[in-house]
């Protein structure tokens, strides 16, 4: 197999089948490509209505369907695709991390295995993601560091100019074809099969956040590279699933707390407490001073709520320096509402087309659940 395309799905199935909608042309204009979707516990209908989907469109001769129960967020839902993909005797010579709110312009996955083709040291190369006007979104990023926590928090004209070149987000104005970077999205990321053998799949105690710097971080490492390919354009509903985006026609939301502990762990495991400390110090040191600003100054509160206030509790000196696990939500509502706590590491199940979504994942013993 040439490339296996990973999907998860989490509350989002009408956009999912969207997703699949536009890469019908793109798979059938390319030699060995398939899809697997990861239905990621929203629950029996979900999966009865992708299953329906996928065959009343014909698509499953390239189309596969999985699910677990409960949400194990987008690395739980990833890996439950890629660890039996790995065990196979045809294991895909790629993987694509492709997000479910998604819509695949033409071309765009050809671009990107035409590059990883040439590009034999690439392990990780992203897309030019894009919102529905057709503005760019952050794709390609610098690694975080003390200097780019102080300058997100404190949004400070002069310190950022001062602090550009360590800026999180890389300026793509200048970018006109494969450049590369530290890091690029998970939205849309293909993975070359040796990085996933080399270093291991996601790492599930990062939940949903901070896994695409934590295997780019990994991977260069390991001696692999990460390049950004604008050529490949995917259009992104950034947020759909967690309700976590940068629109600006929406009011934010707060953050949950398991972004946070992402954060902490990411820094933690691959910086040390130390490192850490001084990053967390950073960081709300910046956003003080920027809340303070924006109160004297009478500027817009374009913060998500009780930011400031999260940002202290979740850091290593409330949170303490303990490398742990992110909070699951939904493992933790599953187990309190009395299931079984073996399911949660059940492996995934394949949905066959004859078969009923509750006989083969055995939903009827669950109740749709928020979190994840």
């Amino acid at each position: 197999m040439k490339l296996l395309i990973v999907i998860v799905s989490y509350r989002v199935t009408d956009l999912t089948i969207d997703c699949l909608r536009s890469l019908r042309e793109e798979v059938a204009a390319l030699e060995g490509v398939r899809v697997a979707v990861c239905e990621n516990g929203t629950g029996p209908e979900a999966v009865e209505k992708l299953r329906r989907a996928i065959d009343d469109n014909g698509w499953g001769g390239w189309v596969e369907l999985w699910a677990v129960y409960p949400n194990r967020g987008f690395t739980g839902g990833n890996n439950a695709v890629i660890r039996p993909a790995l065990a196979r005797a045809d294991v895909p010579e790629y993987f694509l991390l492709l997000n479910a709110d998604t819509i695949v312009h033409t071309g765009a996955i050809r671009a990107l295995l035409e590059f990883m083709d040439a590009h034999p040291r690439a392990g990780i190369a992203g897309s030019r993601l894009e919102n529905p006007d057709g503005s760019r979104q952050g794709s390609p990023f610098r690694f975080q560091g003390i200097a780019t926590e102080l300058d997100r928090g404190a949004r400070l004209g002069l310190l950022s100019r001062l602090l550009r070149r360590w800026s999180v987000v890389v300026d793509e104005a200048d970018i006109a074809g494969p450049t590369r970077v530290d890091w690029v999205s998970g939205a849309s990321m293909i993975v070359r099969r040796e990085v996933f053998q080399q270093i291991g799949p996601l790492d599930e105690d990062l939940y949903t956040y901070f896994d695409d710097i934590d295997i780019c971080w990994n991977a260069r490492k390991a001696g692999w590279e990460t390049w950004y390919v604008p050529q490949s354009r995917i259009l992104h509903l950034e947020g759909a699933s967690t309700g976590i985006g940068s629109n600006p026609h929406l009011p934010p939301k707060r953050r949950p707390d398991y972004w946070f502990q992402a954060r902490r762990r990411f820094f933690l495991k691959n910086y040390g407490p130390v490192y850490t400390a001084l990053a967390d110090a950073a960081f709300i040191a910046g956003l003080a001073t920027w809340r303070l600003r924006r109160w004297l100054q009478a500027k817009p509160d374009t913060d998500p709520p009780h930011m400031l206030a999260d940002a202290i509790r979740h850091s290593v000196f409330v949170s303490g320096m303990r490398l742990r696990a992110v909070e699951n939500p939904a493992v933790k509502q599953f187990i309190a509402s009395g299931g079984d706590p073996a399911e949660v590491n059940r492996p995934a199940q394949r949905i066959a087309p004859q078969v009923t979504a509750a006989k083969t994942c055995g939903f009827d013993r669950c109740e749709p659940h928020p979190g994840g």
